[in-house]
């Protein structure tokens, strides 16, 4: 689960991501996150809420930024950025994005370009929170796809946009253990 480390815990993004991090941890799948604050943080609680042991965090240390979130029962802290993006798509039956800055946006589209390029495995993608990615796949539908023919229409076939964890949960279900290597 990829997500803003800026929501705070009154954002209707960050009650959805404990939530679905509730749901995933109580059917029994470990729930993945960069283990810092804000999104992360929510999924990381849902789970710990519900089993502990299936709450895990890759994250990045930083100077002066990004501590591991006190619901992570696994941690691991990685020194350069590459590194832990490597982790965090190693291995997942699914990508779930919240809403996010350029660190979310950077995860999706390496996971995007891998999947499209065949580098990895088809492994579903998920975008929760229609009103924040409709604006981003309109464009990329207008300007990459019909204005400069830089995507194909199939590539906008390889995610789904929710509004809600429980419109996740049916996704997640369907989907394959999966591994990048």
């Amino acid at each position: 689960i990829f997500g803003s480390a800026r929501t705070n815990a009154k954002n209707k993004w960050y009650k959805e991501a404990e939530k679905l991090g509730s749901l995933l941890s109580k059917a029994g799948y470990k729930v993945i996150t960069g283990g810092g604050p804000g999104i992360m943080q929510a999924a990381n609680k849902g789970a710990f809420k519900e089993h502990p042991e299936n709450s895990i965090g890759i994250n990045i240390q930083l100077p002066h930024e990004q501590r591991i979130n006190k619901f992570v029962r696994h941690g691991r802290g990685f020194y350069y950025f590459f590194t832990r993006k490597v982790m965090l798509a190693a291995s997942s039956q699914v990508y779930i994005y919240f809403p996010g800055g350029f660190g979310t946006l950077d995860e999706f589209s390496e996971i995007l370009t891998l999947i499209q390029t065949k580098k990895m495995q088809k492994t579903p993608i998920v975008l929760v929170g229609k009103d924040y990615w409709t604006p981003l796949v309109r464009w990329m539908e207008n300007t990459m796809l019909k204005k400069y023919q830089t995507i194909s229409a199939k590539d906008l076939k390889l995610f789904k946009i929710v509004d809600s964890a429980e419109e996740v949960m049916p996704i997640v279900k369907k989907s394959k253990e999966r591994t990048i290597f």
